[in-house]
């Protein structure tokens, strides 16, 4: 059967109540339906990819969170291995080095001793090392002591709501107003003996607000989701909503931010050394401590006292930044190519 067509010979349109040609559906149909089958074959054996394995696949084509999780390695290497790698013990006292300090000179590098020493006749290299585990040791402390109670303020606030989330959230915006190094440093001059545990516990407090106010918007936000919805029609308590539905969707910005706030621990508490607010041991290296002792004192004898404890705090700072942005890019979906 022809299709009748117009003068100038090309088909004619087709009337509104005129059926079209059921072969020519049916081939359509056939062919959509091959497609599909064609496509769920190629993806059945692939399965779904979590979040998780699809943000590792993401920080792995990230060349910031290479470069990020590759100074953190050599940093935390660094820390655990310090008594093997450092050449020498970093509280001892050498006599070629002593025997050569004066008012206006420290010595530089010499044979056994490649940075040289610092002001008190000691390897400034092996300090350096030493002075990395304190730095490990006082700023994931005090990121995990401030992640802890903001974790339980946050998962209170959010789960709850009404007068105790308003008691709570005021709390932390009294706390978010003042400067974060000020108020480090009130809580540490409230302390009647200045220690490593005083500057641990003003660095994390510091923080807490940072991880209440962000794990109870999270939460916030998973109340009204359709999970959360279909739980309570449910029947299931409150409780296990908030600690088996609610708790770990809200935890993924929280955990990026551990990341981040690793970077601000470190050089808070730096500053707080820095200020003569820190560990009053002397012989105990940190990067913080020997920056404010050379930077205050010997910044005019020998300045390279003060440019590589400094340097260092500033790359391993670098390193927990690079890898947290890069977290937090992989981690959210408005950000998925």
């Amino acid at each position: 059967m022809t299709e009748p067509t117009t003068q100038a010979g090309t088909p004619a349109p087709r009337r509104k109540d005129e059926r079209p040609d059921r072969g020519n559906v049916t081939r359509l149909g056939d062919r959509k339906k091959a497609r599909l089958e064609e496509l769920a074959q190629a993806s059945a054996g692939k399965g779904g990819v979590s979040l998780l394995r699809d943000a590792l696949r993401r920080l792995r084509r990230n060349p910031a969170a290479i470069v990020g999780a590759t100074i953190i390695a050599l940093f935390v290497l660094v820390a655990i291995f310090a008594p093997l790698i450092a050449p020498h013990d970093p509280v001892q006292r050498f006599d070629e080095l002593t025997s050569r300090l004066s008012a206006d000179t420290i010595p530089g590098p010499s044979d056994g001793f490649p940075l040289g020493s610092d002001e008190l006749g000691r390897d400034l290299l092996s300090r350096l090392i030493y002075g990395s585990r304190q730095t490990l040791f006082v700023g994931v402390f005090a990121t995990l002591i401030g992640l802890a109670i903001g974790v339980l303020l946050g998962a209170i606030a959010g789960a709850f709501g009404g007068w105790v989330d308003n008691i709570l959230m005021r709390v932390t915006d009294v706390m978010l107003a003042l400067p974060a190094l000020l108020l480090a440093i009130t809580l540490v001059a409230l302390a009647s003996r200045s220690s490593q545990w005083t500057v641990i516990l003003a660095v994390a407090i510091v923080n807490v607000p940072v991880f209440a106010r962000l794990l109870r918007g999270s939460m916030l936000a998973q109340r009204e989701s359709d999970h959360v919805l279909a739980a309570r029609a449910l029947g299931v308590k409150k409780r296990s909503i908030v600690l088996r539905h609610m708790l770990p969707n809200a935890m993924t910005a929280v955990i990026v931010q551990a990341t981040l706030t690793l970077s601000v621990a470190i050089i808070e508490a730096a500053s707080l050394s820095f200020l003569g607010l820190g560990d009053p041991d002397r012989d105990r290296a940190e990067w913080g401590a020997m920056l404010g002792d050379a930077g205050v004192r010997y910044f005019e004898v020998r300045p390279e006292l003060a440019y590589y404890p400094a340097l260092a705090i500033i790359v391993v700072a670098l390193g927990f930044t690079l890898l947290g942005e890069a977290m937090r890019e992989a981690l959210d979906p408005k950000n998925r190519r």
